[in-house]
């Protein structure tokens, strides 16, 4: 089947592996469960989600040398069997009350999974769209950004319903979904052959990061996903404390439920943040384009600070998490525009480590000013997300937009 037929195929099936990949991102529907029913603080819970971004970056990164020498479906299979696999040892660890198991399975193995298989689709479908970098990699990790959609609407509450009160089941029922459906599609995922060759190039990735484009790239990498991942890991229990404070008669069901609806909701914004703004990013530039970003997110997280309205607060979480999921639709053709194809899988699954850096810093600081300061605790990391996203503006300006030859030749 000719090459052009071929890719649209891909490029599908790799935003449905990231579909599943994201689940990750429905976090917070468990975060009140869980220490609600395990009697578990919220820093002891976002320990599990920390360590699962946390271990996605470094593993995104070990991906990328992979990825030449496994081939993008080895490695992508296997990454989904081991997020599958995260899940299930989840479930054992809730069913023995064990808070160092939860950590391991769902943290350590589930996050390995997630990383070596989030890095394989971006990075292969690059390679298939020379000439769409921008749209195709915003498209694929889209689906990553809806992850959370699923899991929030269909996946969780279906599970919930046939499983009342047990959480242990719940947590095998997704491992048993996400880990058997992306090894579907991962198994479709294969490199074009016109850059099956050229890709093993020996040029060295070494001097590239120590660059001061590559350090700064890094840097403005880490500062809008850091203030987006600790609104991620805590968007529902945030806006259910603001529910509590306008209408203090609601049910903890009734407030479980507009949790999760602000979930859903933002994470069509999340999807649809990769997906424009990566397109975006073709025209405008990849520099401008996070210029942009992270300017007006300062402003949306300093009205965040003071703001009262519940309806106004989920607007505005909306758009941070379509600047977040912005950002990662546009540094994959960042990476590959600046350092071209031969070492985006090695560059590109490095700079991931950002990710993995913000998943501590973000959803710990949120849970420590939670389990100290309670329904306070969000006035305090908005202005601490304000401040990282203007620094992240600040060290931005340092930057110059480079172009480098991205075709197989290069």
């Amino acid at each position: 089947m000719p090459a052009k037929s071929n890719r649209w195929l891909i490029a599908s099936m790799g935003t449905l592996l990231q579909l599943c990949l994201g689940s990750v991102y429905a976090w917070s529907y468990f975060q009140n469960p869980l220490v609600k029913t395990y009697c578990w603080s919220h820093t002891q819970v976002a320990w599990a989600f920390s360590c699962a971004i946390g271990f996605l970056g470094v593993a995104a990164a070990v991906g990328g040398v992979l990825l030449p020498k496994f081939g993008p479906r080895k490695l992508a299979v296997t990454g989904s069997l081991l997020h599958g696999t995260g899940y299930l040892l989840a479930a054992l660890a809730l069913n023995l009350k064990s808070l160092p198991l939860l950590w391991l399975g769902y943290g350590v193995a589930g996050g390995i999974g997630l990383g070596l298989s989030y890095v394989t689709p971006v990075a292969t479908a690059a390679k298939w769209f020379p000439d769409k970098k921008g749209l195709v990699t915003g498209m694929v990790v889209m689906g990553f950004g809806f992850g959370a959609l699923l899991m929030s609407k269909v996946i969780a509450p279906a599970l919930d319903s046939a499983f009342p009160n047990q959480l242990p089941k719940v947590f095998a029922g997704i491992g048993l979904v996400v880990g058997v459906t992306g090894m579907v599609a991962a198994g479709f995922l294969r490199n074009p052959p016109a850059t099956a060759a050229s890709t093993t190039g020996d040029e060295n990735a070494g001097p590239h990061l120590a660059s001061r484009q590559f350090i700064l790239m890094w840097l403005v990498f880490f500062c809008n996903i850091v203030a987006g991942i600790a609104i991620i890991g805590f968007q529902s229990p945030l806006m259910q404390d603001l529910w509590k404070k306008v209408n203090p008669s609601l049910s903890p069901a009734t407030l479980a439920a507009y949790g999760a609806t602000l979930i859903a909701v933002s994470s069509v914004f999340n999807g649809l943040g990769r997906f424009l703004w990566g397109g975006a990013s073709d025209r405008l530039g990849q520099l401008t384009t996070f210029r942009i970003m992270l300017a007006t997110q300062v402003v949306a997280f300093v009205v965040l600070m003071k703001v009262g309205n519940p309806w106004l607060f989920g607007a505005l979480i909306c758009y941070v998490l379509l600047c977040y999921g912005g950002g990662f639709g546009v540094m994959p053709s960042f990476v590959l525009n600046t350092f071209g194809l031969r070492l985006m899988p090695v560059l590109y699954g490095c700079i991931l480590t950002a990710w993995s850096a913000a998943g501590i810093v973000g959803p710990q600081g949120v849970a420590w000013l939670k389990d100290r300061h309670g329904a306070q605790a969000a006035e305090y990391a908005f202005g601490l997300g304000a401040a990282l996203l203007a620094l992240g503006f600040l060290l931005s300006l340092l930057m110059t937009a480079k172009s480098r030859d991205s075709s197989p030749q290069s």
